[in-house]
C-alpha cells in the first residue's frame, strides 16, 4: 500500500510564516490539516515557533538571514513528522498576480521572474513568499510548487470597478484596482452556501478584518466590488496601514514635511492605522479597555476605534449601494471572528438597514449573530486560506499531467 501523500502550504508574511500540511490523497482535501504551525516574530528580538501539539517556544534565528533560518526550521519540523510520507507539492499564498496571473499556477523560473516584478505592488508580503519559492526551486526542484494568488478571486470585477481615474496609458501599463484577500473570499464562496444556503448567492458583503482588512461585495458567490485596490494600502483603516488616503496628503508629506519616498512608504504601511492614531497598539482588543481612561491615551484610543468603525461603516454603505441592498453580512479573520464589540458597533451603526443583533450569539462568536426577524442576516465565519491553497495545488497538479500521478519524492534534508 502506497504511503499517504501530503501537501505543504506556506503562508509567508513580513514577520511570520504559517504552514499547514494536508492529505493529498483526498480531493478536495479535508478542511482540517494533518497539522499546522507558525514561526512568528521573524526579524524581532523574540521569535518563537509553535505547531499542533507543541506550545510556542522561543527560538534563535540567524540575524543575518532570519527568514531563511525560519524556513529551514519549518522544513526540519515538517520532515520530523512525515514518517516516510512524501510531499506531493508545496502551495504558496502569493499576494499579487498582477494582470497576468489569476488562476493558481505551477511555478518555474519564468513565473518567478514575473512575480518578482509585482513586489512594488505588495511590498509587505510579496518578497517573502517569493523568497520561500526561490529557496525551494534551488534546493528541491523535484518538488512541484504552486502559487495561489490573493488577487485571483477578484478577476470577476467589472471594468468599472477595476479602473483608476488616471490617463488611459496607465491602465495599459497595469495600474488598476486588483483587490486582495482573495484566498479568504474564495473560502467564503465555498463555506457560506454550506452555512446559509441560497441566501449566500444573494447580495453578500464579507468583512475580512485582520491586521490587514478589506471588504468584498459578492453576488452569486463572485466578487463584484472590493475595498482594496491597486495595492493593499487602499480601503479600510487597518492595524498599521492607513487605508484610503487623500493623495494630496502624500504630496504634502513629501513636499512640505520633506519625507523621502522610503519614509512615506514606511509611514503608510507600518506607522499608521490604529497604531498611528492611538499611539499605543494596532489591535482593537488592546485599545478597548483604554477607552474609559480620561487621559490623552484614553482619548486617542477612543478616536482610533471610532475612526476604524466609521471607515468600516462608510465602506459597507458604499458596497450596499453597489449591490442594491444587502442580504448577508459576514465577519471573518482575526478581528472579524473574535471581536464582538467591533461587530456590535458596526452593526449598530448600520441600523438603517434594519439589522438586529442577537447579543448573546454575538458574544459567543456564533455562526449566526443576527436575531430572528432581522432583514439582514449577520454571520461569523472562520476563514481557511491554507485549505484553499491546498485544494488549488491538487487541481494544478492534475491539470499539469492529466490522468497521471506526479512524481512524488520524500522531502528530506540535502547532504
Amino acid at each position: 500500500m502506497s504511503p499517504q501523500r501530503l501537501i505543504l502550504v506556506l503562508n509567508c508574511g513580513s514577520s511570520s510564516i504559517k504552514f499547514a500540511v494536508y492529505d493529498a490523497d483526498a480531493d478536495p482535501p479535508p478542511r482540517k490539516p494533518e497539522w499546522n504551525g507558525k514561526v512568528q516574530g521573524i526579524g524581532g528580538p523574540k521569535p518563537d515557533f509553535g505547531e499542533t501539539g507543541v506550545a510556542p517556544f522561543s527560538i534563535e534565528l540567524d540575524p543575518a538571514a532570519p527568514y531563511r533560518a525560519a524556513l529551514r526550521l519549518i522544513r526540519e519540523r515538517v520532515i520530523a513528522r512525515l514518517d516516510g510520507r512524501p510531499i506531493a507539492a508545496v502551495a504558496h499564498r502569493v499576494v499579487h498576480g498582477g494582470s497576468k496571473y489569476f488562476a493558481p499556477v505551477r511555478v518555474d523560473a519564468g513565473v518567478l521572474a514575473d512575480l518578482k516584478g509585482y513586489i512594488p505592488l505588495a511590498p509587505l508580503h510579496q518578497p517573502f513568499a517569493l523568497e520561500a519559492i526561490e529557496i525551494l526551486l534551488h534546493e528541491r526542484p523535484d518538488i512541484p510548487q504552486v502559487a495561489c494568488f490573493d488577487t485571483g478571486f477578484h478577476h470577476t470585477l467589472p471594468k468599472v470597478e477595476q479602473q483608476l481615474p488616471l490617463p488611459h496609458a496607465f491602465w495599459e501599463r497595469g495600474l488598476r484596482r486588483y483587490g486582495f484577500h482573495g484566498l479568504s473570499y474564495d473560502y467564503m464562496a465555498t463555506a457560506l452556501p454550506e452555512r446559509h444556503g441560497e441566501l449566500a448567492r444573494g447580495r453578500v458583503i464579507v468583512a475580512h478584518l485582520g491586521s490587514g482588512a478589506s471588504l468584498c461585495a459578492m453576488q452569486d458567490l463572485a466578487s463584484v466590488a472590493t475595498t482594496m485596490g491597486f495595492s493593499a494600502l487602499d480601503g479600510l483603516m487597518m492595524g498599521t496601514r492607513t487605508g484610503a488616503l487623500d493623495p494630496g496628503a502624500v504630496i504634502y508629506l513629501m513636499e512640505i514635511e520633506k519625507l523621502s519616498l522610503e519614509q512615506v512608504g514606511h509611514l503608510l504601511y507600518h506607522q499608521s492605522g490604529l497604531l498611528g492614531v492611538s499611539g499605543r497598539s494596532s489591535e482593537p482588543r488592546v485599545l478597548q479597555p483604554l477607552e474609559s481612561h480620561t487621559d490623552d491615551e484614553g482619548r486617542r484610543a477612543h478616536d482610533a476605534l471610532a475612526l476604524y468603525v466609521r471607515r468600516l461603516v462608510r465602506e459597507i454603505g458604499a458596497l450596499v449601494a453597489v449591490l442594491g441592498g444587502l442580504d448577508l453580512l459576514v465577519f471573518t479573520a482575526g478581528v472579524g471572528e473574535h471581536s464582538a464589540f467591533i461587530r456590535q458597533r458596526v452593526c449598530n451603526a448600520l441600523g438603517f438597514l434594519g439589522i438586529i443583533l442577537d447579543d448573546a450569539a454575538n458574544a459567543a462568536d456564533a455562526p449566526l449573530i443576527s436575531a430572528a426577524g432581522s432583514p439582514v442576516a449577520v454571520g461569523v465565519e472562520p476563514t481557511n486560506e491554507e485549505w484553499v491553497a491546498a485544494r488549488s495545488a491538487l487541481s494544478v497538479l492534475a491539470t499539469c499531467d492529466p490522468g497521471a500521478t506526479p512524481a512524488l519524492l520524500p522531502m528530506h534534508e540535502e547532504s
